[in-house]
């Protein structure tokens, strides 16, 4: 059993109504307590948001202008040595249990009482709501940056390999054919649905919890709406819409954090389906692209082996990021209207999905960049698996049978030949599948040009509906992400 230390420091600067050094005087319950390792990456945010709250009570006469001045000096002298200094900084004390109390502690060290007036009004609940929510305006951004450089190398592979013939899959079975280019534009299209998630320009939840205070506001002539213009004034991508229109839910809500690991979750979730389809084409079996050797890793005991790591890892990095979801949701579903402790834990799993995310999205860019297709591997098998048997159904149609009955038609084809030893319908004569069609109670419809519709290469000229995974869909397609990835004046 852990015992008091008698010669803990002085009590916390908000624990004066106890006897003693109250929570201070266990080392348990001070490291207990603590969000240090964490939440110190909060620094810029806090300092930001503090002086946004700073301006905002000197225009309200709560503070005077040399108290301002004093305050911002202070800040951004201690943001200048957090900068350089890191976790080095010695304003990190585990006592003083968060970013936001190690910052103001320091900052009255350096001014005194302008430091001391700085709270005014002011809680930890708002201050951290806040905090977090600039953070996450700030992550996002990189986020959607990270996600234009995959967008690019997706671009890029696009224009080598795009017209290459290939089969898809559904089931993981051999479907229709394809260019190579549609499947890639088929991902942009995932990760870009992924970007909207994320509230890029969606005013959603997005409002200043600032002048909150702990729950339910203040008797001080708070201007919150003056609160929201000092956040616009010191960065544009703190743009509230306006002030939180109820204190207790601001200190209680973190749906923003929720909405963000979930948009996280979803970029993971894309992330490792596309790991796990090349992780397939990269095997022998398939054959279907090469990985750099920059992005495999070789095995301890087997020499030959090039094994998909990097995909691999991108796929098993999921599960983490989904379990910060998961941490989130629960965290919040017992807890009552007003700021619980419990919530001091929602950081470290926002930080963890988006650290790991991050870094998928960066290996990914560059896999993707690196990684080339083999047509001639590709081209070898193309006939396997009959992948016409749609076109000529369509076929069919455009000379007046019924889907359903050349539907019909088409699978007694493709059994006829795979009885005959065919691996293609191309292989069959007219007469044979006028002979199906008779059959099957329609007129003899098929001409020579029913030839015009088989084979792999004719069937992706074809297509024509929009968004189509032939050659005309995948050009219009890529025509569409370079004008969106056109750089702007």
């Amino acid at each position: 059993m852990t015992t008091p230390n008698a010669s803990t420091p002085a009590p916390k600067p908000w624990e004066h109504t106890k006897s003693g050094q109250g929570s201070a005087a266990d080392p348990l319950a001070a490291r207990f307590v603590s969000s240090l390792d964490y939440d110190k990456r909060l620094y810029t945010h806090d300092i930001n948001g503090s002086i946004a709250h700073a301006r905002m009570l000197e225009h309200v006469k709560l503070i005077t202008a040399d108290d301002l001045k004093e305050i911002e000096r202070g800040l951004n002298e201690i943001k200048s040595e957090i900068d350089e200094q890191g976790d080095a900084w010695p304003g990190w004390k585990v006592e003083l249990e968060d970013v936001h109390m190690c910052v103001e502690a320091a900052l009255i060290e350096k001014t005194g009482d302008a430091g001391r007036k700085l709270h005014t009004g002011r809680s930890r609940n708002d201050q951290v709501a806040t905090d977090l929510q600039i953070w996450i305006s700030d992550a996002e951004n990189t986020v959607y940056n990270k996600l234009q450089a995959l967008y690019g190398s997706f671009v890029e592979l696009a224009n080598a390999y795009g017209d290459v013939v290939m089969p898809s899959y559904t089931h993981l079975q051999r479907a229709q054919p394809i260019v190579v280019g549609a499947e890639l534009m088929a991902w942009l299209e995932a990760f870009r649905l992924t970007e909207d998630r994320f509230g890029l320009n969606d005013g959603s939840h997005w409002y200043s919890h600032l002048g909150s205070g702990a729950i339910a506001g203040s008797a001080l002539p708070l201007d919150r709406h003056n609160t929201v213009e000092q956040f616009k004034n010191i960065s544009q991508s703190y743009a509230f819409y306006g002030p939180s229109a109820n204190s207790m839910f601001s200190t209680a809500a973190r749906d923003k954090a929720q909405d963000f690991v979930f948009a996280l979750s979803m970029t993971s979730q894309w992330l490792s389906r596309w790991a796990e389809q090349w992780i397939i084409y990269a095997s022998t079996e398939f054959g279907f692209i090469t990985l750099d050797d920059l992005y495999t890793t070789g095995s301890s005991m087997m020499p030959q082996k090039q094994n998909p790591d990097m995909l691999e890892l991108i796929r098993g990095k999921t599960g983490l990021v989904y379990g910060s979801l998961m941490a989130l949701l629960t965290m919040c579903k017992g807890l009552t209207i007003g700021y619980n402790r419990d919530l001091q834990e929602d950081k470290r799993h926002v930080f963890a999905a988006y650290d790991s995310v991050c870094d998928c999205l960066d290996m990914a860019a560059r896999i993707v960049r690196t990684t080339t297709f083999n047509e001639d591997r590709i081209k070898q098998g193309l006939d396997k698996g009959f992948l016409d048997a749609t076109s000529l159904a369509e076929y069919l149609v455009t000379k007046g049978v019924p889907f359903r009955t050349s539907h019909q038609v088409v699978g007694k084809l493709v059994q006829q030949c795979r009885d005959k030893g065919y691996e293609k319908l191309s292989l069959l004569k007219v007469e044979d599948f006028n002979a199906a069609c008779t059959e099957s109670g329609s007129k003899a419809v098929a001409e020579q040009d029913i030839y015009e519709w088989l084979g792999p290469e004719n069937v992706v000229k074809r297509y024509q509906s929009a968004g189509n995974a032939g050659l005309s869909g995948f050009q219009e397609q890529l025509k569409a992400w370079k004008e969106r990835l056109a750089p702007t004046d």
